[in-house]
């Protein structure tokens, strides 16, 4: 299997550049440690033992036996062959970066036998130490090469890991809303079953009482569908499940906002409730929604900001409702958490999402962290779209 991290073809063309300016500059100084002064076809050769590096991300393989084949050739022709060192070097750190150890320890061997003959056709008198040099920086290349590759290796694998756990907390979530508007649907169809059974008792008797009850059940089998429409626009098909047989806790609403925040007064937190506007009834999927936002907001504060002093307002408008959760303290969710995405950020946003509303997480400017939620004030305006900030 291979490895090729990205790096861009600009920063390879500036770093071969840059060695041949190196190797050219090294290059002037043959004459004076007692090697042939460099000719024309000399820097013609050292050129392109280093310029080829350019190209390395793309065929590493191809470059590696290129700038050897050259550095073989100038070698050969007896100049200084230190001056040929660095594209070789270069060229084979890259192929342990990007492939395995078999092909790796191939190129090594071909690094290590071309110092080897630069030693012996320079007719050196230090073989030993040309040969542990050889073995030595072969060795070193291969290994830093070799972390390069598994590191890459481990940066795509937790990516992997990563996309798969956030794919599996979105759809955790996702089934759960699911069971949730179950019970909105189902608390629908009771209303209709019984308005319906009294208008039929009443049909000949009480004309007044059907019509009203006929009007209540068009009503509430429009919001029943429009319930079913947004959960099978966003739920996937394996969520649609039989439920279990564990008994169905009633579903939270505003009214139970009092409670909840009497809760975490109790857990240590100093929190306001501030209702602006006038109450009235809501769908119950956009209570549930609402709900759910402040409870998993002040959860946050909670862990996070145990002493901080919270806020939560409800502003009730002609068309939306709008749920603001503040406190003053630093920090409410960690910034590893909220660059993850959370189990609880992705429910808030879920959530938002499936009742065509919008969300915003984060700091505020004035210090202090701040969860703002705005739904129609209907369950059954039409959605929006995706629209969610963080």
């Amino acid at each position: 299997m291979r490895f090729r991290p990205p790096r861009p073809f600009a920063v390879d063309t500036l770093i071969a550049l840059a060695m041949v300016c190196v190797a050219v500059l090294l290059g002037q100084e043959s004459a004076k440690q007692g090697w042939p002064a460099l000719d024309r076809p000399a820097y013609a050769l050292v050129v392109l033992a280093h310029l080829p590096v350019a190209f390395r991300g793309r065929a590493p393989l191809v470059v590696f036996g290129t700038v050897e084949a050259v550095t073989f050739g100038y070698v050969t022709l007896g100049y200084w062959p230190v001056v040929c060192t660095f594209g070789p070097m270069l060229a084979l750190y890259t192929v342990a970066s990007v492939r395995q150890a078999r092909t790796t320890a191939l190129c090594a061997g071909l690094l290590v036998t071309m110092w080897v003959y630069a030693g012996l056709v320079s007719d050196s008198d230090a073989m030993a130490s040309v040969v542990a040099q050889a073995l030595l920086f072969s060795a070193v290349l291969w290994r830093f090469g070799f972390l390069a590759r598994r590191s890459a290796e481990l940066t795509r694998r937790l990516r992997v890991e990563q996309a798969e756990r956030a794919r599996r907390e979105v759809a955790a979530e996702r089934g759960r809303m699911a069971r949730e508007l179950h019970d909105v649907v189902a608390h629908h169809m009771s209303v209709i079953s019984v308005q319906a059974g009294l208008a039929r008792f009443v049909f000949d008797s009480d004309p007044a009482t059907a019509r009203t009850a006929l009007g209540t059940i068009a009503d509430t089998s429009g919001e029943a569908l429009d319930e079913l429409r947004r959960m099978l626009q966003v739920l996937r098909e394996e969520d649609l499940k039989e439920r279990d047989g564990s008994p169905a806790a009633p579903m939270p609403g505003l009214a139970r906002l009092g409670d909840l925040v009497e809760r975490v007064r109790a857990g240590g937190v100093p929190v306001e409730l501030h209702v602006r506007g006038a109450p009235r009834p809501l769908a119950p999927g956009v209570e549930l929604c609402a709900y759910r936002v402040v409870q998993e907001a002040l959860t946050n504060i909670l862990k996070h900001a145990r002493h901080a002093t919270a806020s939560v307002e409800l502003h009730y408008q002609e068309h939306q409702m709008t749920v603001a959760v503040t406190n003053d303290g630093e920090e409410v969710i960690p910034d590893r958490v909220a660059r993850a995405g959370g189990h609880g950020l992705i429910g808030m946003r879920e959530r938002a999402k499936l009742y065509g509303g919008t969300i915003s997480i984060g700091p505020q400017s004035e210090g202090g962290f701040a969860v703002r939620l705005t739904l129609p004030a209907s369950a059954r305006t039409e959605r929006r779209g995706d629209e969610t900030t963080a």
